[in-house]
């Protein structure tokens, strides 16, 4: 065999080296519902941790964007892991924003510009401004849910997308009408699956107000309801 072809063989090898370390790079990494090839948007994040939980496994977090209701300030003092999630988030490429109202996101800056494979929040709520099974606080909390749904569904991907509100089962959370105030705004119950913490390592939910807003509040049976747009959206 002459040099030449040495040469050319030598360089074929490469080119396969760098075409299998491209396809390497690109390989699809799932976190439950989740691909690292999905634009995802979350909403109502409180310590980051959801967000550090997809990053960790898709190995990056240039696909995320991660939004908070509070500013950086509150989120250090209410969370003690919070700014260190942001910061190791921020690391693996996300995109941080702080004092993004869930209700009005469709009109931010930088939001109304993307559109988004995945749009996740999980456990909406106001905040207890009466007993949680009152008519006031339910009504609140359903208008939470239903100016979110309808912000979210501008941003959403046409073709693909998907909006997922993970929310706690029986009396009264049944009473927010999830399912029925997406209907009205034009999207559709695609499916809904059990939520278990556990498929989201070092996910850890947070209550998010009072004295104890570092302190987990209780599950129970809880599910993520996936909608998307209706045929005549």
């Amino acid at each position: 065999m002459g040099k030449v072809e040495e040469d050319y063989i030598e360089m074929e090898s490469e080119e396969d080296d760098e075409d299998e370390d491209e396809d390497e790079e690109e390989e699809e990494k799932w976190r439950k519902h989740y691909s690292s090839r999905h634009r995802i948007l979350l909403v109502g994040e409180g310590d980051f941790s959801f967000s550090l939980s997809l990053a960790t496994k898709f190995g990056s977090a240039q696909n995320m964007v991660a939004t908070s209701l509070d500013n950086q300030d509150t989120v250090a003092n209410k969370y003690s892991n919070g700014i260190k999630n942001v910061r190791e988030l921020e690391a693996r490429g996300c995109t941080v924003f702080f004092g993004v109202d869930a209700t009005k996101m469709s009109d931010h800056f930088f939001l109304t510009t993307q559109r988004f494979h995945r749009i996740v929040y999980n456990f909406p709520h106001v905040g207890f401004r009466f007993r949680e099974n009152s008519y006031c606080q339910i009504q609140l909390n359903k208008r939470l849910v239903k100016d979110f749904l309808k912000n979210a569904k501008v941003l959403l991907r046409k073709q693909d997308g998907e909006i997922h509100i993970t929310h706690k089962e029986g009396d009264p959370y049944n009473k927010w009408d999830l399912v029925k105030k997406a209907h009205k705004i034009g999207l559709v119950l695609h499916e809904t699956v059990p939520f278990c913490r556990d498929d989201y390592p070092g996910y850890n939910n947070k209550r998010a107000q009072g004295n104890f807003s570092d302190a987990p509040f209780r599950l129970g049976d809880c599910s993520t309801y996936k909608f998307r747009l209706g045929q005549s959206s």
